[in-house]
């Protein structure tokens, strides 16, 4: 028995479900240290350019792709074309964009679990349950396995109430809490010594590294990636832009919002860096470590579980207070980008099955969570290796199909202009002139100069 599609009852409810995708752990850890290290203001010149010249064309791929199709990623890609080889290559890619999202979520959902257990920690503090707070602090396999699942499960929990009830609804709740707290964050941590030094490193330009081929490189790979692109999430997600939006509010373009969206992606990057990089060196004007044994600024885990929870320790109860805001200001990023990557499978299934979205739900997220915990009890031989796989390797050749299936495949004359009437675009308007030599010719050259460069690394 077939399912009536979910959809998005608003432009503001996919707008934050689309960013809350795009918003995650990569981009609040990843961006400021990157910066850094790269040039400071010149790498925040050149990531903010490249968004719009390279990573919004790509994000407007999967956006129309998904509108057009008013499907999952598998169904999209093989529909594409009429020629039976070009759709079952579609439907393969489409298949590929859902083992790799899986496995994306399987090992993110670990990370997410040491976010967890570090707010929780300082909550059980303030509750007065000392041995708990320190069971939850330290690592351990009972520990990660225990805030994997539960972290697990409130995604399921989610994604299982749907589109509008579930992904829209919690994204505008925990996008504006979200804000708030990173807001609230920024502003104290801009009081504290040593945050005036963390501000210039950020902010002041290193012109002389602005044309540093690697400096443009991380750049480049920092915007295409930041919005969550080429795993299909925000292709499931154009796709429940439906007709009832549309009809409602005609003035609305799909270009509009996807430059909306790419701008709320690299705003909030840029405001994060405002938080992690002047917190990295008030702990070092308090005696903490903020730079590896290579003389590189720590980043990642290290940076997350490492430095800044010595920072709140070392500021008493107010660190308490801190440590238990911060960690929940993460816990809502890495919840908001899990659901869009278990959204992803999920609509593949219930579409090709019929089956009740509840119960497809709790059935890939188990598979899930037990490929998660089969890295967690082999995670030396294991973590790495997956993280490598799919985000190294794997996302820039599915960014690449993407572009080449929105921009060879489908770009036929008449399917482009009935779409233009459809979306309201107006041909020989600037998006439609430049974006179709953009997603055919620039973006594939660029993906795959960042792909061989990481084979390279």
């Amino acid at each position: 028995m077939a399912h009536a599609r979910g959809h998005f009852t608003s432009r503001f409810g996919f707008l934050m479900a689309a960013a809350g995708s795009a918003i995650g752990l990569g981009n609040i850890w990843g961006f400021p240290t990157q910066a850094a290290s790269n040039g400071g203001g010149a790498f925040v010149l050149a990531y903010f350019i490249l968004a719009f010249l390279l990573a919004y064309p790509a994000l407007m791929a999967e956006l129309i792709i998904g509108r057009h199709s008013n499907a999952n990623i598998v169904t999209a890609l093989s529909t594409l074309s009429d020629r039976p080889l070009l759709r079952r290559v579609g439907g393969m890619v489409g298949y590929y964009g859902v083992l790799v999202v899986s496995l994306i979520l399987s090992f993110y959902a670990i990370v997410a679990g040491w976010i967890l257990a570090k707010f929780a920690a300082p909550l059980m503090q303030l509750l007065g349950f000392e041995a708990g707070a320190g069971w939850l602090a330290q690592s351990g396999l009972v520990r990660d396995l225990s805030a994997c699942f539960v972290f697990s499960l409130m995604t399921v929990w989610i994604v299982a109430r749907g589109v509008s009830q579930g992904i829209e609804a919690w994204s505008t709740r925990l996008m504006p809490t979200l804000a708030i707290l990173l807001l609230a964050l920024i502003v104290y941590v801009l009081n504290q010594p040593g945050a005036a030094e963390g501000l210039r490193v950020y902010l002041l330009p290193d012109f002389s590294r602005v044309l540093d081929p690697s400096l443009l490189l991380s750049a480049m790979g920092q915007a295409f990636f930041s919005l969550s692109l080429g795993v299909g999430t925000m292709l499931v997600y154009g796709s429940y832009l439906g007709r009832a939006l549309s009809e409602r509010d005609r003035q609305d373009k799909l270009p509009h919002i996807g430059a909306t969206l790419t701008l709320l992606d690299t705003s909030f990057a840029f405001v994060a860096g405002l938080l992690i990089i002047p917190a990295m060196y008030v702990a070092q004007a308090q005696g903490i470590a903020i730079y590896g044994a290579a003389g590189e600024l720590l980043a990642g885990p290290g940076l997350v579980l490492q430095v800044l929870p010595s920072l709140f320790d070392n500021m008493g109860n107010a660190g308490v207070w801190l440590a238990m805001t911060f960690f929940a200001l993460m816990t809502i990023a890495a919840l908001t980008s899990s659901i869009s990557m278990l959204e992803a499978p999920v609509s593949v299934v219930t579409e090709k099955s019929g089956a009740p979205r509840t119960r497809v739900t709790m059935m890939i997220g188990g598979i899930i969570f037990l490929i998660s915990a089969i890295i967690v009890m082999n995670f030396a031989a294991l973590f790495d290796g997956v993280v490598s796989f799919t985000t190294e390797f794997s996302q820039p050749l599915l960014g690449l199909a993407l572009c080449l299936f929105a921009g060879w495949v489908w770009h036929r004359d008449k399917k482009i202009q009935a779409l233009a009437a459809q979306q309201g675009i107006e041909r020989q308007g600037i998006f439609w002139r430049i974006w179709p030599f953009y997603v055919r010719i620039i973006c594939p050259l660029l993906i795959l100069v960042t792909f061989m460069q990481s084979l390279r690394v």
